[in-house]
């Protein structure tokens, strides 16, 4: 199939010839519907087929890209504004202080430290050296309690399946084995003799250990000088405590090895063991996994533990070591009207509150008094409030759509902040604005989003705007700083950001509000953030783009096959596209809180498939699409945007271009070079300033 583009304002025509995408005949009986699945081969990472279709693909969308006359403009400027040095919030492990730097344009951080006697500075572990081409990330680093050993996870192409190599932290030599074969788990030290770490099996021979089904997460113990062959299940592997998920970590005082597991992203139980105690079994703290909780800290006499059971916008309560199961826990800081996030240091916790989506700090006593409001440098986010017990200090970090990244030094004590490090990007924030609206969904509830540009800017309907958000998993969007976003502000352009239902901003019951049967609020609720930054003139459906990545790619998708016409530039990335099948794949069966499956009940299967993108394309004019995805996501598999591109690719009808860009050494974010970063976001600028006739000042 070939259509011909005519760019009002750039006179630009280019011509796109499709890859002919062969169609198969399988089909599936869903409570006696049958179901065509025509592209059911492209979820196959691992035949040659797939392997040649993925080729051709880029072949297409790169030979359109390459036409955009300005994207090398774009490339450069995107270049030029990260060109500056980047740090983390430090962090002490035994006599030295580390922190994460990046010079500039280097495809990964270095991990350096400094010695806190002579203050000499050195690189510790620099993650450029793991590969040639950059895409081997340091993706975690874990330290004994006095410092001298470190186990740091290494990820190729942002694969989820990691390795952990040992080390010892004076020497920088590697003393152990390589760990091979772990997955959503870091290292938890148990002393200096050894570590506890989380994986699932090895998938079935023949299958792909990129898309295999991971059901059975296991905790092993890896006991220094040993081989991993020898090392020693401690939870999970049978049918009676088969979990999803299953972390480890054992408390600062080394006393107590903490367990939380679940079956979905949402759910948790908690089972602690007395290390000091050889006979020691595991002690089931909750009962089901209804609820969400976690251990913040513990001392001599409790456990401090946040839970949203009985309070959707989570409290802390304390559970006595003598006996710290559910029934004897007592609240200590009781559910306030915004969401909570506990942490604890030096001996205090830290409350941080969610306001509208915006950071409020309080520093409580462990008896649960009152110590002071933190006062924060403005409308942003805050994070970083952790240090170890006895810290007199800690480091966190500040950052808004306007401000980047800023790290301020904290005195726990006397409750006061210092700037320490201040970010050297070339953005003139005094030039823009931030502002926070609330508009009203099809159903009438009231949802926040987050609007910025130039300040003075004229809304008259004719401004470029990007419209992200993600609607799920009750994780919040809180203000955050793209170096990339300065592209489109100094364009005149508006990015804004929603707050959907299905997120964490107003705790569990915002979230349950945009689950399973209730999903299509969350599409609705974008669906209106476009109508209201139309209505209110800061840019039209001509000048609308919208974004959103994994589950905010099924965000994009499922708004673009219900509502072709509601924008102008469509960017669904690594999205969850099948809904029929999502829980075939990987850990994909834990999303099930989230979205229900097709095999839950009829019900629910009618409710999936007709709001699954890759089942609901029909023969429309789409908007300029560009979809993309990685071959290293392990997480959301590929092959949801590859089935969703080929039925998009099918049915539409208009000149705007589908697309479909894959990433090669790429994963699901996590670990990206600078350099796919640098090219990831030309693309994108390029891509929504060419297909609205925008030419970008350059």
């Amino acid at each position: 199939m070939a259509i011909f583009m005519m760019q009002n304002n750039l006179n630009a025509q280019t011509k796109i010839d499709y890859p002919k995408t062969k169609k198969g005949d399988t089909k599936d009986n869903y409570f006696g519907k049958e179901v065509s699945d025509p592209y059911r081969w492209l979820e196959d990472d691992k035949s040659e087929e797939t392997g040649n279709w993925v080729k051709q693909q880029n072949v297409v969308t790169n030979n359109f890209l390459s036409t955009i006359p300005f994207r090398e403009a774009i490339k450069k400027r995107y270049e030029g504004l990260l060109n500056y040095e980047k740090y983390s919030a430090p962090f002490i492990e035994g006599s030295f202080t580390y922190f994460y730097k990046n010079d500039g344009l280097q495809n990964q951080s270095v991990l350096y430290r400094e010695n806190n006697s002579t203050k000499k500075v050195e690189v510790f572990l620099d993650p450029n050296a793991f590969s040639k081409e950059g895409t081997t990330s340091l993706a975690g680093v874990a330290f004994t309690k006095d410092g001298s050993l470190t186990a740091y996870n290494i990820s190729k192409g942002g694969s989820d399946w990691q390795s952990i190599i040992v080390m010892d932290a004076n020497t920088k030599k590697q003393i152990d084995d390589t760990i091979q074969n772990v997955k959503f788990s870091g290292a938890s030290w148990y002393k200096n003799e050894g570590f506890y770490y989380s994986t699932y099996g090895s998938p079935s021979e023949g299958a792909s250990n990129l898309s295999a089904k991971n059901d059975n997460h296991k905790v092993y113990f890896h006991k220094i000088g040993t081989p991993q062959a020898n090392d020693v299940l401690i939870f999970g592997g049978n049918e009676k405590e088969m979990f999803r998920y299953a972390t480890a970590g054992v408390s600062e005082n080394q006393r107590w090895l903490i367990i939380t597991a679940a079956n979905a992203t949402y759910g948790s139980i908690i089972f602690i063991k007395d290390l000091n105690k050889a006979d020691s079994k595991f002690l089931q703290l909750i009962e089901d996994d209804k609820n969400n909780h976690f251990i913040v800290d513990v001392d001599d006499k409790n456990f401090y533990i946040q839970s949203d059971k009985d309070a959707p916008n989570n409290k802390v309560v304390i559970a006595p070591i003598a006996n710290p199961t559910i029934s004897n826990w007592k609240t200590l800081i009781p559910e306030q009207k915004e969401v909570l996030e506990t942490s604890s240091g030096g001996g205090f916790l830290f409350c941080s509150y969610l306001k509208d989506a915006v950071s409020k700090v309080y520093q409580y006593k462990t008896n649960g008094s009152l110590v002071r409001e933190i006062k924060l440098p403005g409308f942003g986010t805050s994070y970083g409030f952790g240090a170890k017990v006895n810290a007199k200090e800690l480091y966190y970090s500040f950052v808004s759509y306007l401000q980047p990244n800023t790290i301020y030094k904290y005195n726990i004590t006397r409750g006061f902040s210092v700037l320490f490090k201040k970010s050297n990007v070339k953005f003139d924030a005094s030039k823009y604005e931030s502002k926070q609206v609330f508009y009203t969904s099809k159903d009438g509830t009231k949802v926040p989003m987050i609007i910025t540009h130039k300040k003075g800017l004229v809304l008259n309907g004719n401004n470029p705007c990007l419209l992200y958000a993600y609607g799920g998993f009750s994780v919040s969007l809180t203000p955050s700083f793209s170096t990339s976003n300065i592209i489109l502000l100094e364009n005149g352009g508006i990015y804004a950001v929603a707050n959907l239902r299905g997120g964490g901003e107003y705790g569990e019951d915002w979230h349950n509000q945009g689950v399973q049967m209730k999903k299509q609020n969350v599409f609705d609720d974008f669906m209106a953030a476009a109508n209201y930054l139309i209505t209110n003139k800061y840019t039209s459906a001509n000048k609308l783009a919208i974004e959103g990545g994994s589950n905010g790619g099924l965000l994009v998708g499922a708004c673009i096959t219900q509502n072709p016409s509601m924008c102008k530039v469509a960017f669904p990335a690594v999205g969850v596209l099948d809904m029929l099948r999502y829980h075939k794949f990987t850990a994909g069966a834990g999303w099930a809180y989230d979205y229900g499956t097709s095999e839950q009940s009829k019900e629910m299967f009618e409710y999936l498939y007709n709001y699954s993108p890759v089942h609901n394309t029909k023969k429309a004019a789409y908007p300029a699409t560009m979809i993309t995805t990685a071959d290293h996501d392990d997480r959301v598999v590929p092959a949801h945007s590859f089935k969703f591109a080929a039925s998009l690719q099918e049915n539409h009808i208009g000149e705007n271009p589908v697309l479909i860009s894959i990433q090669t050494m790429g994963g699901h974010g996590a670990g990206r070079s600078t350099k796919q970063t640098i090219q990831e976001q030309t693309d994108k600028w390029s891509f929504m300033f060419f297909n609205m006739g925008i030419k970008p000042t350059y």
